[in-house]
C-alpha cells in the first residue's frame, strides 16, 4: 500500500539546516567537538578486543580480554554445568516424551571427557593463564569434583527418569552443602565467573597501569554486543564497563564512558590486521564527540535548572528473607554466599546482565585493594574448599557413594 505523504520543501530545508545534511549545524558540531578531542586517547572495547587510540593518528594499542584469551572456553565448560543440568530439567518438565535423555547422554559424555583431560599439567602448562600461577592444582580439583557430582546426577536421571526434576537438581546438586554434596555447584559456579573475572581484571589493570593514562581526559566507548543481545547495555550491568572504572582507580569520568550497542565493531584482533582496527578510529571519534557534543548543549541552553547526574549504584545488602533485588547486591566479603548466590540468580534473571559479570566487579575491586597480586585474594568457591586430590582414583568412588564426609585430601 502506497502512503501519499506531502513533504513541505521550506519545512524539509530547514530540518536539513540542521541535522539532515553533510553540511548542517548538527553535522558541524560534531566535526568541531571531534577537533576540540583529536589529542585525547580514546578506548574502545568489542567483545574481545580492547583498543586504545592514542590520539593524532598515532596507530591503536590492541589488547584482548575474553574470546581471544586462554582458558575462556574451558572456563566458561565449567561455569554452565549448572544451567546445563537445570535446563534439562525444564526441558523433561516441558516435554515429557521429547529427546532430552539424548542430549543428557551427551552432556553426560562431554563431561566424562573432560574429567579425564583435566589435570594440574594441563591448567600449568598448556592453558597456562598467569593470573593462576600456583592454583593450578586446586583448579584442576575443583573441575574434577564438578564434573564427579554432574555425572552422578546426570547418571540417575538417565537411569530413573522420575528423578529428573528442579526440586531435585537444588537439592542434590546445585546447594547445600551436605554430607553428600560437600561443595554444592553454586559455589563451583561463583568460583569460575570469579577465576574468569581476576584473570580478566589482573590483565587489563596490568595493560592500563602500563599506558600511564591521563583519565580525567580519556574517551571511552564500549562497542556492538556483549554477551546476550539484551546485555551490558548499562554501566552497572557491563562487567568491562566495572573493570575499567576499577583499573581507573575512579578517574574515569562517568560522562566520559559511553555503551554504544550498535556501533560498528572493529574485527577480532588476530596480531595482523592492525590497519582493519585503525580503519575504525574516525567513526568512534566522531561518534564520541557527537554524543558528548549534544549532551553538553544542555549546560548551554537550560542553566539555572537541575542538571543531570548519573545515580551512582547503590548496592543492597541482602540475606535470608529479602525477596527482591533490581541491581547486583552488595557482597560482604568472600564468604558472603547468600549475596554471590543471589547474584548468579540475577544475571539469569535480568535480561540487560551479561551472564559471566556475575563478581567480575567484586574481583576487580579485590584486585585493586590488594596491588593487583592474584595470589593475595580469596577466590570464593575455589580457596578452602574439600576438593579430593585430582589424581586420587578414589576421589571418583567417594563422591559417588553417599556418606562422603568431606574429609580433604
Amino acid at each position: 500500500m502506497a502512503f501519499d505523504i506531502y513533504e513541505s520543501p521550506a519545512f524539509a530545508r530547514l530540518f536539513r539546516a540542521y541535522t539532515g545534511a553533510p553540511q548542517s549545524v548538527g553535522i558541524q558540531l560534531t566535526l568541531a567537538a571531534e577537533r576540540a578531542h583529536a589529542a585525547a586517547p580514546l578506548i574502545v572495547a568489542t567483545s574481545s578486543d580492547l583498543a586504545l587510540y592514542p590520539g593524532h593518528g598515532a596507530p591503536p594499542a590492541v589488547e584482548g580480554f575474553r574470546l581471544s584469551t586462554r582458558g575462556f572456553k574451558e572456563l566458561t565448560a565449567v561455569s554452565h554445568l549448572g544451567p546445563a543440568v537445570a535446563s534439562l530439567a525444564r526441558i523433561k518438565e516441558l516435554d515429557p516424551g521429547g529427546p532430552w535423555p539424548a542430549a543428557g547422554a551427551e552432556l553426560l559424555a562431554a563431561t566424562r571427557e573432560t574429567r579425564e583431560a583435566n589435570t594440574a599439567e594441563l591448567w600449568r602448562d598448556l592453558v597456562r593463564i598467569d593470573s593462576f600461577a600456583g592454583r593450578e592444582p586446586e583448579i584442576a580439583a575443583m573441575i574434577d569434583y564438578a564434573c564427579v557430582v554432574t555425572e552422578r546426577i546426570l547418571e540417575r536421571s538417565l537411569r530413573d527418569e522420575s528423578y529428573l526434576t528442579a526440586e531435585a537438581v537444588r537439592r542434590d546438586y546445585l546447594d547445600g552443602p551436605s554430607d553428600d554434596l560437600p561443595v554444592p555447584l553454586n559455589r563451583i559456579m561463583v568460583a569460575t565467573f570469579y577465576l574468569f573475572g581476576m584473570d580478566l581484571g589482573h590483565r587489563l589493570i596490568n595493560w592500563f597501569d602500563g599506558l600511564g593514562l591521563p583519565w580525567e581526559e580519556t574517551m571511552v566507548i564500549i562497542a556492538g554486543r556483549q554477551g546476550r543481545p539484551t546485555a551490558g547495555v548499562t554501566r552497572d550491568s557491563n562487567s568491562v564497563a566495572g573493570v575499567i572504572n576499577a583499573a581507573s582507580r575512579g578517574r574515569l569520568p562517568e560522562r566520559n564512558l559511553l555503551i554504544a550497542p550498535h556501533a560498528p565493531v572493529f574485527p577480532m584482533y588476530d596480531g595482523t590486521n592492525l590497519d582493519a582496527v585503525s580503519a575504525q578510529e574516525p567513526a568512534y571519534r566522531r561518534l564520541w564527540s557527537g554524543v558528548r557534543a549534544t549532551c553538553e548543549l544542555g549546560e548551554q541552553m537550560f542553566a539555572g535548572y537541575p542538571r543531570f547526574q548519573p545515580s551512582r549504584s547503590s548496592r543492597r545488602t541482602v540475606r535470608p528473607g529479602t525477596e527482591t533485588v533490581s541491581e547486583m547486591p552488595a557482597i560482604n566479603g568472600p564468604a558472603d554466599w547468600f549475596a554471590l548466590t543471589a547474584r548468579l540468580r540475577l544475571v539469569l534473571e535480568d535480561p540487560r546482565q551479561l551472564l559471566s559479570g556475575a563478581v567480575t566487579d567484586f574481583a576487580a575491586q579485590q584486585l585493586v585493594d590488594n596491588g593487583n597480586d592474584p595470589a593475595r585474594i580469596f577466590v570464593p568457591g575455589l580457596d578452602g574448599e574439600p576438593y579430593p586430590v585430582r589424581a586420587s582414583s578414589s576421589a571418583h568412588d567417594r563422591i559417588h557413594s553417599r556418606g562422603y564426609q568431606g574429609e580433604a585430601s
